[in-house]
C-alpha cells in the first residue's frame, strides 16, 4: 500500500462526547443507519488529520479506526473472520478480493458525489462499471532523484539508470516483487502483467545483475524520510511519497521513464461481513466531499481523485502547483494498471525473495 510511517491518528480514533459534538446525534444514526459505530480499515497515515472526528461529529457516529502496513495484512485478517465496514485496499487486491466473493457491490444511489470523481479513475479495468470500489487515492510508480549528483542525459536511459554504475551504493530500490518486477520488465520492454515465464526469468535477471552491479538498499516507508534528507542519489517511489520528499527537499526531482510504470489507485470497498453497510455508504460518499478530499490531499500529499480538488491543488496557485511529482501522466500507452494473476503472483514472491537472498 503507498503511505508514509505507518501511525495511529489519535485524534482522528477517539470517541468524542457525541451528544456535545453537534451536527448529527447518535439516535438519529441509529435510526438511520442501524448503527452508530462504523469500522474502517485503512493504511497508516492515510486519511486528514480530522476527516474521522468531522465524520463523527456531522453523523453523530463513533468511528472506530484501525491501520494495516500492507494489503497482505488486511488480506490475512479477513481472512481470519476479522470484520470492517470499509478497507482501503489497492487495485490488484480488489480483484483478487471481487473474484474470491470477499466484497458487496455498492449502492451507487446513495453515493451521489460518485459524480465528483476524476474521469480517469472511473471504469478502471480492475473494476469497470465501478460496482465495487470507489477510488480515494491514486498514482504512479517513479524514481526519485538529486537533482545535483543526477545527469539529466542519465535519466533519458529510462529505467537502466539504476543499473548506471555512476550510481553505485547510491540507490534505493522499494522493497516489493510486484515494484521491482515492473521496473525490469518495463526496463526490458515487456508488459508488467506478463504471463510469459520467459520474460519473467529476463526480469529476474535484470534485478540479479542489478543486485550484483550496483549493490542497491531495499526498503519500505525509511525511504520517504532518507531521501528528503539527501541520503541516495535516486530511489524507486510512489508518487504520493515523492510528492512529499519534493515538498521537503528542493533539490529532489521525480522522473518516471518513457518505457511506461504502474497508474496504481486504492480505493474503499465493502467487505461482504461488513455489519454496517448504509453508514459504509454515508462514509465513502462523505470522503469524496471537497472538503474532506481537499484534507486528505493536503495531508498526505497522495492524488485525490475528486475532480474540482484535483483541478485546485495543481492549479497555478495551488498547493501542488510546482510539484512535478503530484500529477498524474495520462497520455503514455505503455503505463499500465496491474492485474491480480494467482499463478504469477506465486512467482514473482518466490524469484523476488532470491534477488534479496543473493541466490
Amino acid at each position: 500500500m503507498k503511505k508514509r510511517i505507518a501511525l495511529v491518528l489519535a485524534a482522528a480514533m477517539t470517541a468524542c462526547a457525541l451528544s456535545a459534538c453537534g451536527g448529527g446525534s447518535t439516535q438519529d444514526a441509529v435510526e438511520k443507519y442501524g448503527s452508530d459505530t462504523l469500522k474502517v480499515y485503512n493504511c497508516g497515515e492515510y486519511i486528514g488529520t480530522d476527516v474521522i472526528s468531522d465524520f463523527e461529529d456531522e453523523f453523530g457516529v463513533k468511528v472506530v479506526y484501525e491501520t494495516f502496513d500492507s494489503n497482505e495484512m488486511m488480506y490475512t485478517k479477513l481472512q481470519a473472520g476479522d470484520s470492517y465496514d470499509i478497507l482501503v485496499p489497492s487495485d490488484y487486491m480488489i480483484q483478487r478480493m471481487m473474484r474470491e466473493d470477499m466484497l458487496q457491490k455498492l449502492d451507487l444511489s446513495l453515493i451521489p458525489n460518485y459524480d465528483l470523481l476524476m474521469d480517469e479513475v472511473v471504469g478502471l479495468p480492475y473494476d469497470e462499471n465501478n460496482e465495487y470500489s470507489i477510488p480515494y487515492f491514486w498514482g504512479t510508480v517513479g524514481i526519485v532523484y538529486n537533482k545535483n549528483n543526477v545527469a539529466q542525459a542519465d535519466l533519458e536511459q529510462g529505467w537502466e539508470v539504476l543499473r548506471n554504475p555512476k550510481y553505485k551504493e547510491r540507490i534505493y530500490m522499494y522493497d516489493s516483487e510486484r515494484d521491482s518486477f515492473m521496473v525490469a520488465l518495463k526496463a526490458l520492454g515487456y508488459s508488467m502483467n506478463t504471463e510469459s515465464e520467459d520474460e519473467i526469468n529476463q526480469a529476474y535477471q535484470w534485478l540479479c545483475e542489478q543486485r550484483d552491479t550496483m549493490n542497491p538498499i531495499y526498503v519500505t516507508d525509511e525511504v520517504i524520510d532518507n531521501m528528503a534528507n539527501g541520503m541516495m542519489d535516486m530511489a524507486v517511489v510512489y508518487s504520493g511519497d515523492a510528492a512529499y520528499i519534493l515538498e521537503e527537499n528542493e533539490d529532489m526531482g521525480y522522473y518516471m521513464p518513457e518505457e511506461g510504470t504502474n497508474i496504481w489507485s486504492d480505493a474503499m470497498v465493502i467487505p461482504k461481513n461488513a455489519a454496517n453497510p448504509k453508514l459504509a455508504h454515508e462514509f465513502i460518499n462523505y470522503i469524496l466531499t471537497y472538503d474532506a478530499s481537499y484534507a486528505n490531499t493536503e495531508e498526505v500529499c497522495y492524488v485525490t481523485t475528486q475532480s474540482e480538488v484535483y483541478t485546485d491543488v495543481t492549479a497555478d496557485d495551488g498547493m501542488f502547483a510546482d510539484n512535478e511529482a503530484y500529477p498524474i501522466r495520462t497520455d503514455n500507452a505503455k503505463d499500465e494498471v496491474f492485474e491480480d494473476n494467482e499463478t504469477i503472483r506465486a512467482l514473482l514472491s518466490e524469484l523476488w525473495l532470491k534477488v534479496k537472498a543473493g541466490a
